[in-house]
């Protein structure tokens, strides 16, 4: 990220799927695409070869600008294949675009870009090509171990590559710190007696926002409080959104709205800018894509700000959560597989592919090399007062749980939060019993999609 990168709200939302947090599909939507069978069978080196230099057309739907400049690289190693780039929608449009076409059985792209919490949705109705046989494996240590889980099967099956991330921080407002004498918070205990502090201290301003409408930020906590809110097997499903770590989280930001001291103001509207712009929010809870965003989103904030990790529930074991970040996947309908594997691989591992996406569209990268890249990690913005803010969100990145999991019904669960407990912490009402509400939504929702429901 270049010293003095700004980035606008528009071209934000279309390079990154941070704000997406779910799918337009159900569990039952969809079906066998056809094609390959993802045989977890080795793909030998002759078979290679061959495909990459007989003439093939691929189609690859995604929404990051400017991914020309990533694919040419491909192309100018593997002259025979030429990739035709399709924006289909970002995040939920696009699954909703790609469902249809499985479903059709015409259409689908050979490559896309899914989030990572998107995959369960498309694996549950055996939609991906296990990339293993087409060397997959052998990308594993290239990779932040966490990112790795994300991508990863129970059985082993690779079903995507890596391509950014959001590991969770805390930009902070260093001036209105040192203002009212508040530490930067190393613990979630500090941070609730400095947001008391400071909005006695001045009434116009809020030590944090946590928005009403972000169930993306609100899993990203959860994932870093140790919560496990969803794990699938098969058509078996344990949904724990109300267990005793969410309660926990639920009674202490809960707590904090009702008590007023935290703002819980819809995130990306004009006055959610305006409160950046005129300080009411000293510190935002957000990822690693966070700190471009803001530099362009808060100007006249320039020097203000600092980063930081997010406070911790234990501070002898650090841990942070994701919100965020993307990957390539290839569809099983493909009529190219080996192609398409290999491109999927490329697009993402390659060094001179990996380095363009953060220094062409500023994504927070996922492999260890770019993390560990002096030039990388040594970016001091001016916006940060000269902080290696990239170090921070690398440090960061090391401590993200690599369990956590998503449910293949994501869209319904982030409705069925911004309805119960988003509500609540807007209406300062119960949010621990909001996550009951929660659950028994999600439960009943997932019974009629023909889950069995195993109890929290």
């Amino acid at each position: 990220m270049p010293t003095n990168t700004s980035m606008s709200r528009r071209l934000f939302l279309t390079t990154t799927g941070a704000l997406s947090l779910g799918a337009a599909l159900t569990a039952c939507g969809g079906g066998d695409s056809g094609g390959s069978s993802g045989s977890a069978k080795p793909v030998g080196q002759a078979d290679i070869d061959k495909a990459m230099k007989t003439p093939t057309q691929l189609t690859f739907w995604t929404w990051v600008p400017n991914v020309a400049k990533e694919v040419a690289l491909f192309e100018k190693k593997y002259p025979a294949i030429k990739v035709k780039i399709v924006n289909a929608g970002q995040g939920t449009p696009q699954y909703t675009k790609l469902r249809t076409a499985l479903k059709a059985g015409t259409g689908a792209p050979d490559m896309v870009q899914l989030e990572y919490q998107a995959i369960p949705t498309f694996t549950i109705t055996d939609s991906l090509l296990d990339l293993r046989p087409y060397g997959a494996d052998a990308l594993k240590s290239r990779f932040v171990d966490w990112t790795w889980g994300q991508v990863s099967g129970p059985k082993g099956e690779v079903w995507a590559i890596p391509q950014d991330t959001g590991p969770m921080g805390m930009l902070y407002r260093k001036d209105i710190f040192d203002k009212h004498g508040i530490e930067v918070p190393g613990t979630w205990d500090e941070f609730a007696a400095a947001a008391r502090k400071l909005h006695r201290a001045d009434p116009d301003v809020y030590l944090t926002n946590l928005a009403a409408n972000q169930p993306a930020a609100w899993h990203g906590l959860l994932w870093q409080a140790g919560a496990q809110p969803y794990a699938t097997s098969g058509s078996d499903i344990t949904i724990s959104v109300d267990d005793a770590v969410s309660k926990k989280l639920g009674a202490y930001w809960g707590g904090l709205a009702k008590e007023g001291v935290i703002s819980t103001d819809p995130d990306f509207t004009d006055a959610w800018y305006t409160g950046f712009n005129r300080g009411k929010y000293a510190t935002w809870l957000t990822a690693a894509w966070g700190p471009v965003f803001l530099s362009g989103s808060a100007k006249p904030t320039a020097g203000k700000w600092r980063a930081a990790p997010l406070p911790q529930w234990d501070a002898a074991k650090p841990s942070s959560g994701n919100w965020g970040g993307s990957t390539t996947s290839v569809l099983r309908s493909t009529k190219n597989p080996i192609a398409a594997a290999m491109f999927a691989q490329f697009l993402n591992s390659d060094p001179a592919s990996a380095k363009m996406f953060a220094t062409e569209q500023f994504f927070f990268p996922a492999t260890k090399a770019l993390l560990t890249d002096a030039e990388f990690t040594a970016d001091a913005p001016t916006f940060y007062g000269g902080q290696k803010v990239n170090q921070v969100f690398a440090d960061v990145g090391n401590t993200v749980n690599s369990s956590f999991q998503w449910p293949p019904f994501l869209d319904q669960a982030a409705t069925d939060w911004t309805e119960t407990v988003g509500k609540s912490l807007a209406d300062r009402s119960d949010t621990v019993a909001a996550l009951g509400s929660w659950q028994s939504r999600l439960t009943t929702y997932a019974k009629n999609q023909g889950f069995t429901v195993k109890g929290s």
